[in-house]
């Protein structure tokens, strides 16, 4: 029997939420065949093998800052989630998916038609903003100002939204990934250690923060010398974790700044009275919610579970078909699209 579901394509994972939970959640990383670019591992498993391949095999990221970098692999990953998440129980499902802000109506086509490559029908495609206002169940149809910051691993979307659309809006390209890439860089300058992805992203997770903390805290990584490429320890603070992203967290900031300075000021109101909404994955960062709600000088309304606020959205447009009726895309095949 099909189904409706809501599917959120990040940089770094894909999410699946059907009725009222999510079925899947997994990394967007493939592992292929060097030769041939036959997949040979997907999501997590493929994730732990990044820079530790032998020269047969190369990991692939098919998701680059939102967007789809390697269209064979992105199809092979979702055929295999989608398989996954649903087996044999559903045929071609309706599909609802979300992608950053301000993105062309061409690379709207070219998700919607890998989706129906991958085994979907009826898709539509809707930005991570809107999908946000629409689970949060803000009225979205009246001429009111409302804020929503998500902030994801690739990219950073900020959007103004007012009478069921978005009125200003800008995509970041950057996010949580080069919180990771700037300590890694703060380590090999520091440290003269070259650290890996994961391990970067293990510091940040641990005792990573926007703000400085009151007590400081330290954390043991490991990582190979580069002068006598031996593996090496070392012991790394927060407080240098917090010099090593500020400049990245305040790139973040003053593009929320910029979009607000193209808003109109009757909409900019709004906002200030009734506060900004904070999500995504890369929202989690200790102390960043305080950090930007200080440097905009306007309240922040946080998540609950933020890197599902998006995918959960887009559940609920589905199932209240209404709240698109102000945006360009509509609920039928990309096939329907193709000039005859």
């Amino acid at each position: 029997m099909a189904t409706d579901i809501g599917i959120d394509i990040g940089t770094s994972k894909t999410v699946i939420f059907s009725s009222t939970k999510i079925i899947l959640e997994m990394d967007n990383m493939v592992t292929v065949d060097a030769e041939t670019y036959e997949p040979i591992y997907f999501g997590e498993k493929a994730k732990q093998t990044l820079g530790r391949t032998p020269d047969s095999l190369i990991c692939v990221s098919p998701i680059e800052r939102g967007v789809i970098a390697d269209y064979e692999i992105a199809e092979a990953m979702l055929k295999k989630y989608m398989n996954t998440a649903f087996g044999n129980k559903i045929f071609r499902p309706r599909i609802l998916a979300t992608l950053p802000a301000g993105l062309t109506e061409l690379q709207h086509h070219s998700l919607a038609n890998l989706l129906e490559s991958a085994g979907g029908r009826n898709i539509s495609v809707v930005e991570g903003p809107l999908a946000v206002a629409f689970g949060l169940g803000i009225d979205t149809e009246t001429p009111h100002g409302t804020l929503i910051v998500d902030i994801g691993a690739g990219t950073t979307d900020i959007a103004v939204i007012s009478m069921g659309g978005i009125t200003v809006c800008d995509s970041l390209k950057i996010a949580s990934l080069d919180f990771d890439n700037q300590i890694a860089r703060y380590v090999r300058k520091e440290y003269n250690i070259e650290i890996g992805p994961l391990t970067a992203e293990f510091i940040k997770i641990k005792i990573g923060a926007a703000v400085k903390r009151d007590i400081e805290v330290a954390v043991l990584a490991k990582g190979r010398n580069v002068f006598t490429g031996l593996p090496e320890s070392f012991e790394i603070s927060s407080g240098e974790v917090y010099d090593a992203i500020n400049e990245t967290v305040n790139s973040v900031c003053d593009g929320i700044r910029q979009v607000l300075n193209r808003t109109d000021p009757d909409l900019v109101a709004d906002i200030t009275d009734d506060g900004f909404y904070l999500t995504g994955g890369g929202s989690q960062l200790c102390g960043l919610p305080e950090k930007i709600s200080k440097y905009l000088g306007i309240k922040v309304h946080t998540m609950e579970n933020p890197s599902y606020s998006v995918v959960k959205g887009a559940a609920v447009a589905l199932k209240k078909k209404s709240l698109l009726k102000n945006v360009d895309y509509q609920l039928r095949s990309i096939r329907e699209l193709e000039i005859k």
